[in-house]
């Protein structure tokens, strides 16, 4: 399941003349209006590939531009997109070097290290300490994180910075997950859920997930059936959700088939629910 960009795209996809209207202190003008109409042409494009072309193009032409952060965090952004972990890191990093407080480039550097990250990793433990360092660190800027434009109403920046901020903990949890940290994946997990402004099904399926693998199975059995219920969820998280909800009650049902008697059938799913 990829990140869903929420408020991410709202720093993105920002048009030219609101990033203009935060005033000089924050947002330095074109430097020209070709500048400006490549500028404009690069956040609107809609294909990943698109954008990726517009981003370098830009980068060339106006090698001393003042939004080469922008440029770098749309390319990262649209490696994302195409499943590309490694260049969406390379790139969330260059952001990083132009810009040290884009809290979304923060973001999608652990979302690429933790996506490349296996349980027997002989790295493992180096690269979730950078997930959670990168976690860490955007949910303490955001926090104070200006609004990328003046025009956005605050109550819209308040909801865009609590997703920013649940994301973060869902990348704290996937790497607490990943090391078998249970407890830990469960809460931050849970403060993800409890934190989003726009409900998220992927935090809910992985702490169902955690959940069953916890051992807590009356937990996972509870949380797949509210996850069936919701009429948002996508068919494919729905589907996971029985998946899990499957091995939990298998799980339930193994103590008890390994107490019964030699020849006993094991009980049937339904009677363990």
């Amino acid at each position: 399941m990829k990140r869903i960009v929420t408020a991410g795209m709202l720093a993105l996809c920002v048009s030219l003349p609101c990033l203009l209207a935060q005033g000089k202190n924050q947002q330095p003008a074109p430097k020209s209006k070709g500048e400006a109409q490549a500028y404009n042409a690069m956040v609107s494009a809609t294909d990943p590939d698109t954008r990726i072309k517009l981003a370098d193009a830009f980068i060339t032409k106006y090698a001393d531009t003042q939004f080469k952060d922008v440029a770098f965090f749309v390319t990262a952004f649209s490696y994302q997109q195409k499943g590309d972990a490694v260049k969406q890191q390379v790139y969330a990093e260059k952001t990083l070097e132009v810009n040290p407080k884009h809290f979304e480039a923060m973001l999608l550097v652990a979302d690429a290290i933790v996506r490349q990250t296996q349980e027997h990793d002989l790295d493992r433990d180096e690269k979730l300490a950078n997930v959670q360092k990168y976690a860490n660190q955007a949910i303490e800027t955001v926090k104070t994180a200006p609004k990328p434009s003046a025009q956005m109403p605050d109550q819209d920046w308040e909801n865009a910075k609590k997703n920013d901020i649940a994301e973060a903990h869902n990348y704290l949890g996937m790497s607490a997950m990943i090391a078998k940290k249970y407890d830990v994946s469960i809460a931050e997990f849970k403060t993800a859920i409890d934190t989003t402004a726009t409900p998220q099904p992927a935090y809910e399926i992985r702490l169902a997930s955690v959940y069953r693998d916890s051992g807590k199975n009356d937990e996972a059995i509870a949380l797949c059936d509210k996850i069936g219920t919701e009429a948002n969820t996508p068919a494919q998280i729905k589907q996971i959700a029985q998946s899990i909800r499957a091995g939990a009650l298998k799980a339930k049902s193994a103590p008890a088939a390994a107490a019964a008697p030699a020849g006993a059938a094991s009980p049937a799913p339904s009677q363990t629910r």
